[in-house]
């Protein structure tokens, strides 16, 4: 009886530590797998805001237009980009020769005049044969024909300023041109992508977004480029005919001035005698 007795008891002690046991682990073992699986939870929200961070990261703009240039394939694309390479060296040679025809009509004015006050006509025409620009070109003209009467050089003067003003309109009509030719690529680009849009459906046997947005995409595409070089032309061209305009108005002007110093002077001194001569 006393042996039942021990052995009851030792079998209560051992089952009461047991349960101490598994009472005291399992809360932590519960602890770390709720840890373990909120590391999993954070890390892949991080991966997720990663893949948002780079899909928001905005391209560089050559990237975009490297992107886009091939998207609207290069067959149709390369043939905008020739236009606008072409329209812009004209508009440089344009800039650099209008440039350099920019002439100080007043000094030039005063050289001429003094020159003459002098008698001296070698003088006047050495001043206007090393001044750049048309001015003193139709300036050259003047002095050259001095010695006869005042009509005819009136006469010379007003044709080599129309020389000249078709010189200063040189290159502008391709300017013009390529201005035209890029928007009407881009639009006949359209029709062709319309086209191929249609070709696609009618292949397919069904309409779609995806079937139609291939064509609708390339259409659109060189549509814009075309306009955006049409625009950076136009730009330009507006500039290059202010220009023109105001060195015509600048030549017409110091004509007349021109024409008054001739006159003050043959009425004074009659004619002069080219010294070279």
């Amino acid at each position: 009886m006393k042996k039942l007795i021990a052995f009851l008891a030792i079998a209560g002690f051992m089952t009461f530590g047991l349960t101490n046991d598994v009472l005291a682990g399992g809360p932590d073992e519960t602890v770390e797998q709720v840890t373990e699986e909120q590391v999993d939870e954070q890390a892949a929200l991080h991966e997720e805001t990663l893949d948002v961070e780079e899909v928001n990261v905005a391209k560089p703009f050559h990237q975009v237009l490297k992107d886009k240039y091939i998207e609207g394939t290069v067959e149709w694309m390369t043939p905008l980009l020739l236009i606008l390479i072409f329209g812009l060296a004209m508009v440089i040679e344009r800039i650099i020769y209008l440039n350099l025809a920019t002439t100080n009509t007043k000094k030039l004015l005063h050289g001429i005049e003094e020159s003459l006050a002098k008698g001296d006509l070698e003088a006047a025409k050495e001043l206007c044969r090393n001044t750049r620009g048309p001015v003193a070109s139709i300036f050259y003209q003047g002095l050259d024909r001095y010695n006869e009467s005042v009509e005819e050089i009136d006469k010379a003067i007003v044709s080599y300023c129309s020389v000249q003003t078709a010189r200063l309109e040189t290159n502008m009509s391709w300017i013009g041109f390529c201005i035209a030719a890029a928007p009407s690529l881009g639009f006949m680009t359209t029709v062709v992508g319309m086209v191929r849009a249609f070709d696609d459906i009618e292949k397919a046997g069904d309409i779609s977004p995806t079937i139609v947005a291939g064509g609708m995409k390339l259409a659109l595409i060189t549509t814009i480029f075309g306009l955006i070089v049409a625009l950076i032309l136009q730009l330009f061209y507006s500039y290059l005919i202010a220009k023109v305009d105001g060195l015509v108005t600048e030549m017409e002007d110091s004509s007349i001035s021109y024409m008054d110093i001739i006159v003050k002077y043959k009425c004074k001194g009659g004619n002069l005698v080219d010294t070279q001569e």
